[in-house]
């Protein structure tokens, strides 16, 4: 896993994760490359992103699935 400061210097297309909150906790993701992902908040375009790994990143969404994050 890597952090990049400022998360709009990516480039990359950034969506919206299906599951954010209507009231403004939205994450965002992208596609990185062919081995890594991207997670940011929604609020802080600017804002630091996580560069997860492909396996790291279904581990993530695994969590948050199960709602241990």
């Amino acid at each position: 896993m890597n952090t990049i400061k400022d998360a709009s210097t990516l480039p990359v297309n950034w969506w919206k994760a299906s599951h954010s909150g209507a009231q403004s906790d939205c994450v965002e993701c992208a596609v990185v490359g062919p081995e890594r992902m991207a997670v940011r908040d929604s609020k802080r375009p600017t804002g630091p992103a996580l560069v997860l790994s492909r396996d790291e990143f279904a581990g993530f969404i695994d969590s948050v699935k199960a709602g241990e994050l």
